[in-house]
């Protein structure tokens, strides 16, 4: 098992044994490059569209690649577990809109962490620009992505969108919610849900961001949520178990980067693909010093 050991660390991450049949000693060994401080490109925003009709979508460098693979991973905490943060404690008549916020105890979404695998939840990992789209990847599948509020929590908490998609925000509560938005480089967004409101607002025109970016309801000060809008396909969030799968990446030397709940984790993490095979890394041990923004 590989640990980040630091803020600024240097270490290895193995490629396993692929199912179809290449040595371990046949696989090159991705290295994890210290993290570099990089100031966010300020540039000009565009306005947003409001339907899915004035949706403009973004042409994808789609070439013929050598080949293609996957890679699969996971991230694990070093230590022990820690208890989740209480935010809003069940039946607690002073949190805003009680009969519905306090309903059920809400815990706080910044660290979870799996206690039996001591995966960790929410890990971006994606590739900062594609140069080469695997054709079958050219558009996404859906044209829509929900995001949603219910018992008082964004649903996901963590959110990938492609340019050539929509974002339909929908409000399941009997309450008052605003969504508002907070990308580096696109537009924001400020829209106030009404009560149950299961039609929804459609968020288009998403612009692609160099990294994640907070969602936050201004009436419930607790619901945030992010969201990573890229304009290639090549990105992934960890599940439950801490666990991460990218498919169809072109074959060669990839430059990824790993962010959690407001920072960076690595901003180089580099990881071979090699043709019709799944590079399959070592867990990957996290410190906590390492997750807490």
């Amino acid at each position: 098992m590989k640990k980040f050991a630091g803020i600024v660390w240097w270490a290895s991450v193995a490629a396993i044994v692929s199912p179809l049949g290449c040595s371990r000693d046949d696989a090159p060994e991705p290295v994890i490059t210290p993290a570099v401080v990089e100031v966010p490109n300020k540039a000009a925003t565009k306005p947003k569209g409001e339907t899915s009709e004035s949706h403009e979508t973004t042409a994808l460098p789609v070439k013929s690649a050598t080949g293609y693979g996957d890679v699969t991973g996971q991230f694990v905490l070093a230590g022990d577990v820690p208890t989740p943060e209480l935010i809003v404690a069940q039946g607690d008549p002073t949190a805003k809109d009680s009969a519905v916020c306090a309903a059920r105890a809400i815990h706080s979404e910044k660290l979870v962490v799996d206690a039996d695998t001591k995966g960790i939840r929410h890990i971006f990992v994606y590739l900062r620009k594609a140069l080469e789209i695997h054709p079958n990847l050219a558009s996404s599948d859906q044209a829509i992505v929900v995001f949603d509020q219910k018992s008082c929590r964004f649903e996901p908490h963590t959110l990938l969108v492609r340019t050539d998609q929509s974002v339909v925000i929908k409000s399941g509560d009997p309450i008052n919610h605003n969504t508002h938005t907070n990308p580096v480089l696109g537009q924001s967004a400020n829209y106030l849900m009404k009560p149950n409101d299961r039609e929804g607002v459609e968020l288009a025109n998403l612009r692609a961001e160099s990294r994640p970016f907070k969602v936050n309801c201004d009436v419930h000060p607790w619901m945030t949520a992010w969201w990573l809008v890229l304009d290639h396909p090549y990105a992934a969030i960890t599940d439950e178990q801490g666990r991460f799968s990218i498919n169809k990446l072109p074959a060669g030397e990839h430059e990824f980067r790993v962010w959690h709940e407001g920072r960076y984790i690595d901003r180089k993490f580099m990881i071979t693909v090699k043709a019709d095979q799944t590079t399959a890394l070592d867990p990957i041990e996290l410190p906590l010093v390492l997750l807490r923004p």
